[in-house]
């Protein structure tokens, strides 16, 4: 039994020292004394690993590899971290509403909803032509005398809202659809820049965190003492914040490093096909890209490769470990 723990202890503690030495190189990139990842050399064009001020060589423009690699991981650590956090955070709230209001325990007054359908009626009328607007706000308005006569029923004061259906249908569309595919479609049709593909990231990886976290809330939520404090009459926000957020959260940083390792792929694929980043980003997809122009560069295809494949197995043992804790 030693040996299996012995080896499985060597290998986190590989881990940790492979992203700490990523994140130290990410960093401190703008101060290392390298020269700019887009500057070329046209006197050292593809020049291999191991040449005097290219240690790991160059690519077809002369770009120096190693100043590719080390901004490339600045570039991986500014998007895949920040996306894989704020999909963590926008799914877990998300999820932990739908889990805990579910389809009729959270009700609001119909008088708000006959208001916000008149609002928006009325917003989608503005640039409609004049025989359609006249319909539209008709519509409106027999709509807004329906609600207003369902306001008067004692009964009918109140509707309930269906978070839990709401929340499974977005997820149902954004997951009927792969995700790299809803990514290279998003960030096709924008201009290319780091925090556009940071939103694009968030707004589509957040569902896988969302099924957790309702998950976990609809299993506490009977839990005896969330049905205590319920009972006591806390608030609502103060029990989902207080009470269930914290059992949540330890079912959620536990996949937190496998989502950071799905965004560097998504991330490296994108900037493989010329997508998402600025063109004068480095970033290691970008690296393997120029290796298709020049197959016999080996370096090109190597170097990247490695750095992609050492992250992502360093994120996967992170989080083995932690769920062997």
């Amino acid at each position: 039994m030693r040996r299996p723990e012995t080896r499985r202890l060597w290998q986190r503690w590989l881990a940790i020292l492979w992203l700490m030495a990523l994140v130290a190189a990410g960093t401190s990139a703008t101060m290392l004394p390298l020269p700019a990842p887009d500057a070329p050399d046209l006197r050292a064009i593809t020049q291999p690993p191991l040449t005097p001020s290219h240690w790991l060589g160059t690519d077809l423009a002369g770009r120096d590899i190693l100043a590719g690699l080390i901004f490339g991981a600045r570039t991986t650590l500014l998007t895949s971290v920040p996306a894989a956090l704020s999909a963590a955070l926008l799914g877990t709230f998300l999820g932990s509403m739908a889990g805990y209001w579910g389809n009729s325990r959270l009700r609001v007054p119909a008088v708000v909803t006959g208001w916000l359908v008149i609002l928006g009626a009325g917003a989608s009328c503005i640039s409609l032509p004049t025989p359609e607007l006249v319909w539209w706000l008709g519509l409106a308005v027999l709509g807004g005398l329906a609600l207003w006569l369902a306001t008067r029923n004692k009964y009918a004061a109140t509707w309930p809202v269906p978070v839990d259906k709401l929340v499974l249908l977005l997820i149902a569309f954004l997951t009927a659809i792969p995700r790299l595919i809803l990514v290279l479609a998003l960030a096709a049709v924008q201009e290319p820049s780091q925090l556009a593909l940071l939103i694009v990231l968030t707004l589509t990886y957040w569902p896988v965190t969302a099924q957790i976290a309702r998950a976990t809330m609809q299993r506490i939520r009977h839990l005896s003492y969330i049905e205590a404090a319920y009972t006591l009459g806390l608030p609502n926000w103060r029990i989902i914040i207080g009470h269930a957020l914290p059992s949540i959260w330890n079912s959620i940083k536990v996949t937190l490093p496998l989502g950071v390792a799905a965004l560097i792929g998504i991330e490296t694929t994108l900037s493989f096909l010329g997508v998402g980043l600025p063109p004068q980003t480095a970033s290691w997809g970008r690296i393997l890209a120029t290796a298709r122009l020049d197959p016999t560069a080996w370096w090109l295809i190597v170097f990247p490769s490695t750095c992609i494949v050492f992250t992502m197995l360093a994120l996967r043992q992170i989080t083995f470990s932690s769920q062997q804790e």
